[in-house]
């Protein structure tokens, strides 16, 4: 598969609007070159080194970059238009001019030559009490008792790096048991349901808007040698589409995670609501700290009891039981 790599231009002060936006959008990978963090590192950590690779110190200087990569085929080129029109919204709003000039470049990369590239920076990775990340071109070093999930996040659809990834797994964690069925809604690369079925579900359905999204997990499924039987991963919008209810809604599950954006827990309500059993667990992340209010609102006039609410750094998870 081809790939396109989109570089947005900003300032240090617009990393976190850019991402959060990016975000909001379903993309939950970005790299990110800043030059003025590259140079205060520089400066703190003066005695650990004799010189600096001039090529590198040549990338980092000029403009901050936020860099993401999007598939190269009809769904792809649907999240760069998105992407573009988020862009000129911020910039819309940037009337002080404190976020750059927020301009797109692209560039198409080949899977082999992005990967060369991006699979150096990804490495094992410890979650919670129980879990282990582990890039599947990545060996364990030593033995380890926890839980391992082996792991090729694609282009854009997680690594467990991000902190509203960790709030979630560390949630499921306590909450998974051999009776749990799962539903995963906006499942990116399939890292929650999956990690549930290592941590003992007996199943565990996984939905999201794209088709990519849902490919890669199920590889992913195969790669921690996940039974079909009992992982179903499926596309749509579950917002919108009455035959994709229909089909996750021939069970009831105990615990439902949404790791999506604010707008979408809000509007999920009244379908989750129908879809887990009494008691049941509804974890949700992917809610920046500005809209919390908003959620926890939504909720607290429906069927749903708060019982936990948690933040990493300036990511929310809101933990719910149905009443």
């Amino acid at each position: 598969m081809d790939w396109i790599q989109v570089t947005i231009y900003t300032s240090s002060a617009g990393i976190e609007p850019v991402s959060g936006r990016l975000y909001q959008l379903g993309v939950t990978g970005v790299e990110i070159e800043d030059e003025t963090e590259f140079y205060t590192f520089l400066e703190e950590n003066r005695g650990s080194w004799d010189y600096v690779d001039e090529d590198l110190e040549k990338r980092m200087q000029g403009e901050t970059k936020v860099k993401i990569y999007l598939s190269d085929n009809a769904s792809g080129h649907d999240m760069l238009h998105a992407v573009r029109e988020s862009m000129t919204a911020l910039k819309s709003l940037d009337t002080e001019n404190m976020f750059g000039r927020l301009e797109i470049s692209l560039d198409n990369l080949n899977e082999e030559d992005w990967a060369n590239n991006w699979k150096q920076y990804f490495k094992p990775l410890t979650v919670g009490d129980k879990i282990l990340i582990l890039p599947e071109w990545e060996t364990l070093t030593e033995e380890t008792d926890r839980t391992v999930f082996t792991v090729n996040p694609g282009m854009s659809f997680g690594t467990g790096s991000h902190q509203t990834t960790q709030l979630c797994i560390e949630e499921l964690e306590e909450c998974i048991g051999e009776n749990t069925h799962v539903l995963d809604l906006g499942c990116g690369s399939g890292i929650l349901s999956i990690i549930a079925l290592l941590l003992g579900a007996p199943d565990a359905t996984a939905v999201d808007i794209d088709p990519n999204a849902v490919m890669i997990a199920r590889e992913n499924a195969e790669r921690n040698n996940i039974c079909p039987d009992v992982y179903r991963a499926l596309a749509g919008n579950v917002l919108e589409d009455e035959k994709l209810i229909e089909t996750i809604s021939d069970k009831k599950y105990e615990v439902v995670v949404a790791n999506i954006v604010a707008d979408v827990i809000i509007g999920l309500a009244d379908i989750v609501e129908n879809l887990i059993v009494p008691g049941g667990t509804y974890i949700t992340s992917g809610i920046i700290t500005d809209r919390k209010a908003d959620v926890m609102a939504r909720y607290e006039s429906s069927g749903f009891e708060i019982v936990k609410v948690r933040e990493k750094g300036d990511w929310v998870s809101v933990v719910m039981k149905k009443k």
